[in-house]
């Protein structure tokens, strides 16, 4: 169970949405400010408590460069911490102009299983040095110039302009995690109105692709709703598994750059 209350905390953080396109320009316009917080509260079968996530935006100087200090946390709650505790930490710094990432830290502990890591990014060497605390090691591996974490990601595609996606449309993001190179690839479904505790609220929706095997029911077994307006922030992801379902729903947020629009109260 601890591993796919981690997995859930992962899709919170990756699968929003987004093209396999470049941002050409260093706009400041962006979708998100520093002092957004958002705050997850993630089920099992529709009525367990699992736990909750948290994502926040700070502003700070690193490495001499002006970055945005993305902070998500996650951890197990209620009946399901006392069989399996999940606590996360993952932090990624990104650069201001490019929205690349400059460093992502992990540090977790799930159920007495623990990684302690940091990963520093060189785009003039195109090379991610990845240090291992935990077991005082540092390797470096290749990567390509638009790379991103598992962080950054959400951020850099919540940026990005998507007007002219279509239903059907597949799109597809590059990122660097557990020391390998990931593409990942989300199928546009359409825009719904869903209820959410805050009111009825516009939102697209997409199914990524996972790989069918012993946690995910089957291949196109898990469900994202993002806000349809300037701030494209996750409302609802939905995973059937093999045995259940794990659900998160947006159940807070502040400091948002632009208004969230809700259709009608509940």
């Amino acid at each position: 169970m601890n591993k796919k209350i981690t997995l859930l905390l992962l899709f919170i953080s990756v699968f929003s949405f987004g093209q396999s396109v470049k941002n050409e320009d260093s706009t400041t316009n962006y979708a998100f400010q520093k002092g957004e917080w958002l705050k997850f509260r993630m089920s099992y079968s529709n009525f367990l408590n699992a736990g909750y996530s948290t994502i926040e935006v700070k502003e700070v100087t690193d490495n001499n460069k002006n970055a945005f200090h993305i902070i998500g946390q996650g951890k197990s709650t209620g009946l399901i911490s006392l069989f399996f505790k999940v606590k996360d930490n993952y932090q990624s710094y990104i650069d201001k102009e490019t929205l690349r990432p400059c460093r992502f830290i992990r540090k977790i502990n799930e159920g007495g299983y623990t990684k302690n890591k940091e990963i520093l990014f060189d785009y003039e060497t195109n090379e991610a040095t990845v240090k291992d605390y935990k077991h005082n090691t540092v390797e470096k591996h290749p990567i390509s110039s638009d790379i991103q974490d598992i962080l950054s990601s959400l951020y850099y595609l919540r940026n990005q302009d998507i007007g002219n996606l279509e239903i059907g449309e597949d799109i597809q993001l590059q990122m660097f995690f557990d020391e390998e190179i990931t593409n990942f690839k989300l199928h546009f479904l359409g825009r719904e109105i869903i209820r959410t505790k805050f009111g009825k609220v516009k939102a697209l929706k997409f199914r990524p692709l996972v790989q069918a095997g012993r946690v995910f029911k089957e291949k196109e077994s898990l469900s994202i709703w993002i806000s349809d307006d300037e701030n494209k922030i996750p409302l609802r992801i939905k995973a059937s598994l093999a045995v259940g379902s794990l659900r998160a729903d947006l159940d807070a947020f502040k400091g948002l750059a632009h208004p969230f629009n809700i259709i009608f109260n509940n």
